[in-house]
């Protein structure tokens, strides 16, 4: 039975001798090397690492990432590899009670050797692995050796134990990322190695685990707050416990008897006036930093930090007429979710940075996006990952690792899923940017709607197995754990909750909508099928040029772009993606001719797809409250449905999902005869300005102009105006017209552009565009006449741009920032072009 001691701060000490604080060395630096166990000679390699990468570093095989080495390199994950590193230890170090080996990531099935002891038989990809090695290690010299067993080799052996097949192949019976085998946006790299850090821990008495931080009642005077301590133990004695703020000022001091093993110790703190986290678009995100500090006889044994936030995070699901709501409310106000899916950053993940983190994180709060779902194929972020949310306010829906498949319900399976889980939600409960837990993805809908059941000729015992067994998990063993481990988050069993192909899915719950793609239905479907809360649509969209160019994908030829189609087809994974584009493309645009047209046109066809979903979500609130688009990135080089490539250039999508998502929509709908102006707002307070409406020809004469005086209503919307088809056509060809809104107040200005026929049937002409440098990072663009889609870019690659691929009326100023890899003094050369340049 376990402890729990409730104690309130009082200020005592009590001296008595000890031995020393804890400590730990980063075995990230020893001299790593590695093989194939059936080759002799070894090979450097790099911790944290993968097989992979180690192989290219050492010229062993090309790039994996190039051309279509992809399907050269599928021999690595059929083998088992070995690593090793040797280390010293003195006679200090030795003297430490407690030795430990601390593993934070090995992927996947291994067997790790000190010294040739086996210590440990590690086996799922997403936990942490201590084992105390005190007894093993010995002064001078020690050895580390770990074989790894091919996670594609054990994944089989384990399929055949089953009298069934399950939905997933191999990977489903690994706990390891399952976008590695493979995925429709994603090459198959089955990997293997030391993909986070090492580390040797030594410490004596006692040592904190962790620290969860609970919150009990938070309102504007006070915030009733718990810090729960879990505490190990080798000596029972009183030992002394102490937090710190980040003022290095002691808010407590405690004496606490500890007994041998594990102590839960319970802290009570109460915090006047407390700052409130918000998201981004709402408010501060402010974050309290404290330290709590182990000590004996006045000496520190230990410390840990801890960093949270005080916010209430309510998910609410009341019946109403239509169905039952789902959506957030955060520290009590209604907020829409405007978001996207985020996948992992690359598939060699030691690769991704910090910085890269960082500036992904960057980019998607520069797009107004204010919650992430972090996707079930995946891998749980990075600490840094939720620390960068925690800090630039956006909020993440967390996903179990689990992706449409069936998986296994055997007592190894579950019980090394119950360590998962207790690993993972220990060290992500106290992000205040986690908003909700969710089980799975697709695997509810993909049992249901997929025809499982047929294709893989299930008898009725099997099939009620193979249920059972999902309920079990997703049910009941993953909900009793996020109960027990971080009970006041919401936990949602799988996503979506219904499947797109039922009307229910429209009127409860969560839902991924992918009769747009995979139904080829046209975009316009989009405006029906608004759901409560849609987690995932999408579109694709081609990389960036210089990303194409850097996979060797094409080549410059006497001034023209030579298009490597296997190549092409290699970096994209959807069977019939570039067929799928072309169809879409052919309803909206004129086909371009040219390689580099066909990529910028792509881009603009899923920014128009995407901007008829985003603005169709949000001006249903409140009846939607959530828009996560798919993806936000790419793990590698790769036409897909991400707004920003590997690469991290923005696509036409992102400064769309910038313009969308943007607290202060003015949107569009044509219903029945009429064109409704919507103005949608997620500011928390009402706005007063001016609304507006001009209709122009394509050469800037105004046809009509309106203004009215309004107040545009807060975290609402709300039809402002509306005017009559029969009217706009009695003005002119709806070819040549363009209708322009805008709101403007004191602190707000916002304009949209609405056209009545589809971009290919606009009569556009050549637009004399000018670009003026304002200085080396800023330039103003004018156009004589509509210039549709302008497109900026310089001829490096390497300079980004605060907005483009923006439709520019004649005689109206734009200026626009640049960014990316700028010289200082020096002018980078620009290139412009709009739609209208790829039709001539």
């Amino acid at each position: 039975m376990r402890k729990i001691i409730l104690i309130y701060f009082t200020l005592l000490c009590i001296p008595f001798g000890v031995r020393s604080q804890s400590f730990e060395r980063d075995f990230s630096k020893e001299n790593w090397q590695f093989k194939n166990v059936k080759d002799k000679v070894w090979l450097s390699a790099k911790v944290p690492g993968t097989v992979h990468t180690d192989l290219f570093h050492n010229k062993k095989i090309p790039d994996p990432f190039l051309a279509d080495n992809e399907s050269k390199l599928q021999f690595i994950d059929k083998e088992d590899w070995v690593y090793k590193t040797s280390f010293l230890i003195n006679k200090k170090e030795l003297q430490n009670e407690h030795i430990e080996l601390q593993f934070d990531g090995l992927d996947t099935y291994a067997k790790v050797f000190l010294n040739d002891s086996l210590i440990l038989v590690p086996d799922n990809m997403f936990r942490k692995w201590v084992v105390d090695v005190r007894k093993q290690i010995h002064l001078g010299k020690n050895t580390i050796k770990i074989q790894f067993e091919s996670a594609v080799n054990k994944g089989k052996k384990e399929a055949s134990k089953l009298s069934y097949q399950l939905p997933g192949d191999e990977k489903i019976f690994t706990r390891k990322a399952q976008y590695q085998y493979g995925w429709d946006w994603g090459p198959r790299f089955v990997t293997c190695g030391i993909w986070k850090g090492v580390k040797l821990k030594c410490w004596n008495h006692a040592k904190i685990n962790h620290v969860q931080f609970v919150q009990h009642k938070l309102d504007t005077d006070k915030a009733q707050v718990q810090f729960k301590v879990e505490i190990i133990c080798n000596e029972e004695s009183t030992y002394q416990l102490s937090a710190i703020n980040s003022k290095n000022e002691k808010i407590g001091d405690t004496l606490i008897k500890l007994n041998e093993g594990i102590n839960h110790i319970a802290l009570p703190h109460l915090i006047k006036h407390p700052k409130l986290w918000w998201t981004h678009n709402l408010g501060k995100q402010h974050l309290y930093n404290y330290s709590f500090v182990l000590s004996l006889s006045n000496k520190k044994l230990d410390s840990i930090p801890l960093c949270f936030g005080l916010r209430n995070i309510e998910w609410v699901q009341e019946k109403d007429e239509k169905g039952k709501s789902f959506y957030m409310k955060l520290n009590g106000s209604p907020i829409f979710a405007k978001g996207a899916n985020y996948i992992p950053e690359d598939n060699f993940l030691p690769r991704v940075t910090i910085a890269k983190t960082k500036q992904l994180i960057k980019d998607a709060k520069a797009a107004n996006i204010n919650m992430l779902r972090a996707w079930g194929g995946g891998t749980y972020g990075s600490d840094e990952l939720y620390q960068l949310c925690n800090e630039n306010g956006i909020l993440i829906w967390q996903d179990f690792m689990f992706a449409c498949a069936m998986y296994p319900g055997d007592s190894v399976f579950v019980n090394n899923v119950k360590a998962e889980l207790n690993d993972q939600i220990v060290r992500l409960r106290n992000y205040p940017s986690l908003a909700i837990w969710c089980g799975n993805n697709e695997i509810d809908e993909g049992w249901k709607n997929w025809g499982w059941q047929k294709q893989y000729k299930y008898s009725a015992i099997d099939s009620s197995n193979i249920a059972n067994n999902y309920h079990s998990l997703f049910e009941e063993q993953i909900k009793q754990a996020v109960q027990s481990l971080d009970g006041n988050r919401f936990y949602w069993p799988s996503s979506p909750s219904v499947g797109w192909g039922r009307k229910e899915s429209l009127s409860q719950g969560d839902a991924h909508y992918w009769g747009v793609w995979w139904g080829m239905e046209p975009f316009e479907v989009y405006e029906k099928k608004v759901p409560r809360f849609m987690s995932e649509y999408g579109f694709q969209g081609m990389p960036a040029l210089k990303t194409f160019e850097d996979i060797a994908a094409i080549k410059h030829h006497d001034n023209r772009f030579v298009v490597d189609s296997n190549v092409l087809k290699v970096h994209q994974k959807h069977p019939s993606g570039y067929q799928t584009i072309q169809s879409y493309m052919e309803r909206d645009y004129e086909i371009p001719k040219s390689f580099e047209n066909y990529v910028y046109v792509s881009q603009l066809l899923q920014a128009d797809g995407m901007k008829t979903a985003m603005e169709a979500h949000r001006r249903a609130m409140p009846y939607c409250m959530g828009s996560l688009y798919w993806q936000l990135n790419d793990c590698w080089p790769v036409t897909s449905w991400s707004s920003m490539d590997y690469n991290g250039h923005w696509k036409a999508l992102h400064y769309q999902v910038k313009k969308s998502f943007n607290d202060l929509l003015i949107s569009f709908e044509d219903k029945n005869d009429s064109v409704l102006v919507f103005i949608v707002s997620d500011k928390l307070e009402n706005i007063s300005g001016e609304l507006k409406i001009k209709l122009m020809d394509f050469d800037g004469s105004i046809l009509f102009l309106d203004s009215l005086e309004t107040i545009v209503k807060s975290n609402a919307s709300k039809v402002y105006y509306s005017i009559h088809k029969d009217k706009i056509v009695a003005f002119n060809n709806p070819r040549q017209l363009v209708l322009s809104t805008s709101f403007s107040s004191e602190k707000e200005n916002v304009q949209t552009l609405h056209y009545f026929v589809k971009p290919k049937e606009l009569d556009l002409s050549k637009a004399a565009i000018k670009l003026k440098y304002i200085s080396n990072k800023t330039i103003e663009i004018t156009t004589d006449k509509l210039a549709k889609n302008v497109f900026l870019s310089s001829e490096d690659g390497l300079v980004g741009f605060e907005d483009n691929y923006f439709d520019l009326l004649p005689n109206e100023k734009k200026i626009v920032k640049l960014n990316g890899k700028l010289h200082l003094n020096v002018k980078p050369k620009i290139k412009v072009k709009s739609l209208f340049d790829t039709w001539h």
